[in-house]
């Protein structure tokens, strides 16, 4: 019988075809196969080859020595010292949470807080960079380098790495303008290594001064070096000859900076000023390169350069002196008499009044139902231009003042660079003010009157000007009208010496100044510094000696703080925070000035006994200097700096005693 069928198929057919359909798919199966192969081995090979490498070749980081700082003679202020600083690679660290980081806070110390931080970063890390060395803690004492290394076999991932660290060999001193470093932040990390920087986590970069300012100069280029490791980071030596000659890469080292900054001349200015808080500044008159300069109170960056505690930073914010303030460049203050050479330059220009112009001061000036005190109470009776800068008269710029109005004097001022910044770049500024009418118009209750021109035409008001910007008047009107931007270094170095860029005289502006004008100007100065009555003759014979060839030209200035009241109190029965600021500002020598050297003694008192004995010291060191520097070689540079300086005045001491310094101090013998 035969057998039934279905259609045409039988079973012998179904199964070649089902045969059939599964060689397809074992074919299929080969290709896909086949292609992924090629893609991962041919296409995709050296990436792939790269990556395996990556798992056991490691690439150390070799830091690049960051280039020094020395000041003009060579004298090297900020380099840096050796360090033992812990890192963790987070790839190699096993067990970190439960293990290792408990662990190394037993080992060195930590709390609670200090050891959850470090487990948050190295989790962020393990996401982020998971072959980046994090640093975990800088300079390692001897016994915690003893402790790391005796348990290395349980802290896996965790390495010892020699770093060099800044050293600010000055401390406090020039604080301001070295500034300081700290730590990269991420969004700065970001941000730079997208302009084709080079930084890492944990790497530390300039802040302030020259160390912000000159960062990419003074940086370098790290380099590179690969080891082969173990899955636990560890160092296989005998693999590491494998790795061939390219598996080094030297650091480049940072540019040194040459300063133009006397150390000699700086100590002296700072060692002569008595006051608690203020600047001085020492200038070229015919560069606008400084020569010294001065920030009381300065902090020490060996301090900020680091994890800065809590409680340190605290004490710094909490400081009334405000000792991170650079008080050269980045405060303002009235400047008193030392102003009224420009309004007398105002005066002059007007041609309403002349050398010769004669006004009686029987103690002020009235303007209206206002009388205008001189500081002289019983006057000065009948003083001409000359003897108005002298004696400081104040009824002689009142006049000036009610003739002219305010904005003659605010062009003057303007001219000669205030009221904007200097452009000094390496220090943080603020413009200053020079009021104009217009000014009060826009910012005055009530406007402008003639009493705010009366104000302003002896430094008071609303003028404000930094030390930086009245140095940079006085040397304008001692070189004849030009007008220089400040600058503190004088050329780029690499680490052999050679000169990288040297940095030229930079002119701002040049300002018309008649000869006679200028001629009577000086000499008032002259007379200021020189002739018994003089506001500052005092001090000038008490540096007589050492300025014995030398004329000075100078004005001083009390700049009130408060509201002067019916009674005239003097300068030990004010609180600190009341009293006056003392200045002085000048240039020498007269008949060719060199230098111009401006003092600021912050509620010091009066500029006469408080701020012009620090400016004849500086002039009487800087001319001994350069008698010096003529008949005798140079000194072997690369010397490090010795801070031999005595402690600054507190301002405790002085704030007990209710204004009056402690015994001894160079104030003392003044009240």
């Amino acid at each position: 019988m035969t057998p039934p069928t279905l259609g045409n198929s039988t079973p012998g057919r179904d199964l070649k075809r089902r045969f059939l359909w599964l060689g397809l798919a074992m074919v299929g199966g080969l290709a896909v196969l086949a292609t992924q192969l090629y893609r991962l081995q041919i296409i995709r090979g050296e990436e792939y080859a790269a990556k395996s490498v990556a798992n056991f070749v490691k690439e150390v980081r070799l830091r690049a020595d960051r280039g020094v700082i020395k000041d003009a003679r060579g004298t090297i202020l900020v380099d840096s010292r050796p360090s033992f600083d812990a890192f963790i690679t987070p790839a190699f660290c096993t067990d970190c949470s439960k293990v290792v980081i408990p662990k190394l806070a037993e080992l060195l110390g930590w709390d609670a807080d200090q050891r959850q931080k470090v487990d948050e970063q190295v989790r962020g890390a393990k996401r982020n960079a998971p072959f980046q060395p994090l640093p975990v803690r800088i300079d390692l004492t001897r016994d915690e380098l003893d402790r790391i290394s005796a348990r290395r076999d349980i802290l896996d991932g965790v390495e010892v790495v020699p770093v060099p660290h800044r050293n600010y060999r000055s401390e406090t001193v020039l604080s301001h303008v070295l500034g300081y470093m700290n730590e990269i932040t991420q969004d700065e990390l970001d941000r730079l290594n997208a302009d084709g920087a080079k930084y890492a986590l944990g790497d530390y970069i300039g802040r302030r001064g020259l160390e912000r300012y000159f960062e990419q100069k003074l940086r370098g280029v790290d380099g590179v070096r690969k080891e082969v490791v173990n899955a636990r980071g560890r160092t296989i030596e005998e693999l590491n000859d494998k790795l061939g000659e390219n598996s080094v890469v030297e650091p480049q080292a940072g540019s040194n900076l040459v300063l133009s900054i006397d150390m000699r001349l700086q100590e002296e200015a700072e060692r002569v000023f008595p006051g608690v808080a203020g600047a001085v500044v020492a200038i070229d008159v015919n560069t606008g390169f400084i020569k010294a300069l001065v920030s009381r109170p300065g902090f020490d960056p060996n301090l900020l350069t680091g994890r800065v505690t809590p409680a340190q930073m605290a004490s710094l914010v909490r400081d009334p002196l405000q000792p991170m303030i650079n008080r050269v460049a980045a405060a303002h203050y009235s400047p008193g008499s030392t102003f009224k050479v420009i309004t007398q330059l105002a005066a002059f220009k007007s041609k309403q009044f002349r050398p010769e112009t004669t006004i009686n001061c029987p103690g002020g000036y009235k303007l209206g139902a206002r009388t205008w005190r001189c500081h002289k109470d019983s006057g000065h009776g009948p003083v001409n231009a000359n003897q108005a800068m002298a004696y400081s008269c104040d009824t002689w710029f009142f006049k000036v003042a009610d003739t002219l109005g305010i904005d003659p004097i605010a062009e003057m001022g303007r001219e000669l660079g205030l009221g904007s910044p200097t452009g000094i770049g390496v220090l943080g500024e603020v413009p200053g003010i020079m009021p104009t009418s217009e000014y009060h118009d826009r910012l005055s209750p009530g406007g402008y009157t003639k009493g705010m021109a009366l104000n302003s035409a002896i430094g008071q008001g609303d003028d404000n000007v930094t030390p930086l910007q009245l140095a940079g008047v006085y040397a304008a009107i001692a070189n004849g009208g030009t007008l220089y931007k400040p600058q503190l270094v004088q050329r780029i170095e690499d680490l052999d010496g050679q000169v990288v860029e040297a940095f030229s005289p930079q002119v701002v502006r040049t300002t018309e100044m008649n000869p006679e004008h200028r001629k009577v100007i000086v000499d008032g100065l002259v007379a200021v510094t020189n002739a018994p009555g003089g506001t500052a003759f005092r001090a000038r014979q008490t540096y007589k000696e050492g300025l014995q060839d030398v004329v000075v030209a100078g004005k001083t200035g009390t700049a009130q703080v408060v509201a002067i009241g019916a009674v005239r109190l003097k300068t030990h029965q004010m609180d600190y925070f009341t009293r006056d600021h003392a200045w002085f500002a000048g240039f020498a020598p007269a008949d060719k000035p060199e230098i111009a050297v401006v003092v600021l003694n912050e509620h010091g008192g009066h500029g006469g006994t408080d701020a012009a004995p620090t400016g004849m010291a500086v002039f009487a060191r800087y001319f001994e200097l350069k008698r010096q520097d003529a008949n005798s070689p140079p000194p072997r540079a690369n010397q490090p700096y010795v801070l031999t300086l005595p402690p600054a005045p507190k301002l405790e001491d002085v704030m007990l005693t209710r204004g009056v310094p402690p015994a001894g101090s160079p104030n003392a013998a003044q009240h």
